[in-house]
């Protein structure tokens, strides 16, 4: 036996060698989403807004504040040193409120994305693999869902259910699952054809193991991308609802909610309104940009 027959499996202890590619490939990745500014500030904005939504009951000035506590001999301050975003007209300060919210908005889009995606993808997949009947019921069930506008859709569901943060967010996971159905089974159709999968079906692989471990995994990169954008624009429609009175009750501290309270003190108390809504456009434009740096890096079609 010479030196080039010898495999690792013929040396006891020794291991197969760590493939270079994939390390390369992860440096090419990284290299290319750190040369985008768009992206790059992104990361910055999701990263600040994850570290706000963990330690923001720690960070808050005055935490009893974002649950209902009432100061009204302080109420309606402007922005000062003591209040950097001023306080509400109960005398909460508006800081802690905005900050203690982040969590809430985090769970909100967490929830809405999740569900949607548990949804959604296995709904494509089965689309996209089984065909005939079952492939058409389950497209034009989400064709239907498509057809409403997805906020009046939410809307019309938590009225039935009525208002509150829990039906809200399971009323957005209702509207946002069609998107994955259709983005997976097109995905799916393209690939339930390739060699792999075919060579896979030859050697003796079930169903359900051509369609989780061959296929799936290669759906992964434009559901990642979809899912970064789906967080930002959860977070909008929760906003949105919670705007409309049909989200998180005052005082749950709710950026949206927040937004709506203090539309009613425009244009004279500014900062009760501008400053949720400063947090909820650099939140969302920052999982937006996000998205946009993770498509470039995961395409290969924008290599």
């Amino acid at each position: 036996m010479t030196d080039t027959d010898i495999t690792p499996g013929d040396v006891p202890g020794a291991t197969a060698p760590v493939p270079r590619k994939s390390f390369r490939e992860a440096r090419r990745m990284i290299r290319t989403y750190s040369r985008s500014f768009s992206s790059m500030l992104g990361l910055a904005l999701v990263t600040l807004f994850l570290f706000v939504a963990v330690f923001g009951p720690w960070l808050a000035p005055f935490p009893e504040d974002a649950y209902g506590a009432v100061n009204f001999d302080i109420k309606l301050q402007p922005p000062s040193a003591e209040h950097w975003f001023g306080t509400d007209q109960v005398g909460s300060d508006i800081l802690s409120r905005v900050l203690i919210g982040a969590r809430t908005t985090l769970q909100i889009g967490l929830t809405v994305t999740g569900i949607a995606i548990l949804i959604g993808v296995p709904l494509g997949l089965i689309a996209g693999m089984v065909g005939g009947w079952i492939a058409e019921t389950i497209m034009r069930i989400t064709d239907i869902f498509l057809s409403i506008p997805g906020l009046i859709l939410a809307i019309a569901i938590v009225g039935a259910l009525g208002p509150g943060i829990l039906n809200a967010m399971l009323a957005l996971s209702l509207v946002w699952w069609p998107g994955y159905v259709r983005l997976v089974q097109a995905k799916t159709l393209s690939l339930r054809n390739e060699t792999y999968v075919d060579a896979a079906r030859a050697l003796g692989a079930g169903p359900f193991r051509v369609l989780f471990v061959h296929v799936l995994p290669n759906c992964l990169s434009p559901i990642v991308v979809k899912a970064s954008m789906d967080m930002g624009m959860a977070i909008l429609g929760a906003a949105s609802l919670g705007f409309l009175g049909l989200g998180a009750q005052p005082p749950y501290p709710e950026w949206g909610a927040m937004i709506s309270t203090g539309r009613a003190y425009l244009p004279d108390w500014w900062w009760c309104s501008f400053f949720p809504g400063i947090a909820i456009y650099l939140t969302v434009l920052g999982f937006n940009l996000l998205g946009d740096g993770l498509r470039d890096v995961l395409d290969p079609r924008q290599r």
